[in-house]
């Protein structure tokens, strides 16, 4: 199978915002459906595009995951949605799985031709959180730092985070587990990312500059 194997090179500060705002927007469908059974597994950023990984419920294997490459902006140069991303999103999982001889991280990559997708309405569901979240969560003009650009779940109780801090050019991969001191960890989290001396190098994974491994923190 063909892998694709283009290294991510370093977005701008406008793209990681935009990446950060997509991501805050779907999280939840991590947990309440996309469409039937399906559900967001994952978020890989690229400089000029959004990967979203789908599949079943707790589905970590690539083997079990579909991901999507979406444009973040459109023929017109205007960017990318997040409500247009979940009904594009919604409308291509709700297709036969795709045929792709693409591979990104062993995953079925397809690229979507957005010009001709039309996206799906949105759910009564999608509503009540857009209510819930935009009063829970506010705009503010400052973006978190680190902002999530993206993430993956990688097994049962671990996730690949994709931070940007202004401490490194590019994403860097964050490996946590999801039992243990976790409340401990995400405050510590944004020193830990920035101790050069944990970085490493993630051949494997085109959507990052470093990579630091907090499993075992």
């Amino acid at each position: 199978m063909p892998e694709l194997d283009q290294r991510v090179s370093s977005p701008d500060e406008d793209t990681f915002e935009q990446q950060a705002y997509l991501t805050r927007f779907l999280l939840d469908y991590t947990a309440v459906p996309l469409v039937g059974a399906v559900f967001l597994r994952g978020i890989l950023p690229t400089p000029h595009a959004v990967r979203i990984v789908t599949g079943a419920a707790g589905a970590t294997a690539p083997g079990e995951l579909t991901a999507y490459e979406i444009p973040l902006s459109d023929e017109d140069d205007e960017p990318l949605t997040a409500p247009l991303l979940l009904g594009w999103t919604r409308a291509l999982v709700s297709d036969a799985r795709p045929r792709t001889d693409t591979f990104v991280m062993n995953i079925p990559l397809t690229t979507v031709d957005t010009s001709a997708l039309a996206p799906n309405p949105p759910t009564d569901t999608d509503r009540v959180l857009r209510v819930l979240r935009t009063l829970a969560f506010p705009f503010v003009e400052t973006p978190p730092d680190p902002a999530l650009c993206g993430f993956r779940f990688t097994g049962r109780d671990r996730m690949r985070l994709y931070l940007a801090t202004d401490r490194t050019d590019g994403l860097i991969a964050a490996d946590v587990q999801l039992t243990g001191a976790l409340t401990a960890l995400l405050a510590a989290l944004p020193a830990l990312i920035g101790e050069e001396e944990r970085w490493t190098t993630d051949l494997s994974d085109p959507h990052c500059a470093r990579a630091v491994d907090l499993t075992a923190w």
